[in-house]
């Protein structure tokens, strides 16, 4: 792997504490810097599938305000009734091409709105902002 130099500027009390990790664990400061920074950078949206990869992009130059909204996002309840009725009716009967395909676009938006959240509470939490833990998000 190769590496590139970067001087950076840091607030005294961030060097020392980095100063004072590398003495007590006998790791080269410049080590512990490059994985202090490596570990708090915003999620890679590489992964992400392709179409979506713009949008969560995007999402990195909202501010916290913005931010939070689609963090604690739903699908409507009416979507959310349809899809669970649908999957039910799959169990038990034989659906049509059309209930099929209606099943797999709602699963879609499903996915996509999981993953827009996820990526806000992730651009949250990098920017310093509490997370809630599972136990204290709303479950509607």
């Amino acid at each position: 792997m190769s590496t590139q130099s970067l001087t950076i500027e840091l607030p005294e009390s961030t060097y020392q504490r980095l100063a004072s990790l590398a003495r007590q664990t006998r790791q080269p400061l410049e080590l512990l810097a490059a994985q202090s920074i490596a570990g708090n950078l915003p999620p890679s949206v590489e992964n992400a599938p392709l179409e979506m990869q713009i949008e969560l992009l995007s999402m990195q130059r909202l501010a916290a305000n913005e931010l939070y909204p689609i963090a604690h996002s739903q699908l409507p309840a009416e979507i959310q009734e349809r899809h669970l009725a649908l999957l039910e009716r799959m169990q038990d009967e034989v659906v049509s091409p059309n209930e099929r395909k209606e099943v797999e676009q709602l699963r879609l938006a499903a996915d996509r709105l999981m993953v827009q959240k996820a990526y806000a509470w992730a651009l949250l939490r990098w920017r310093g902002y509490p997370v809630p833990t599972l136990s204290e998000l709303p479950l509607e």
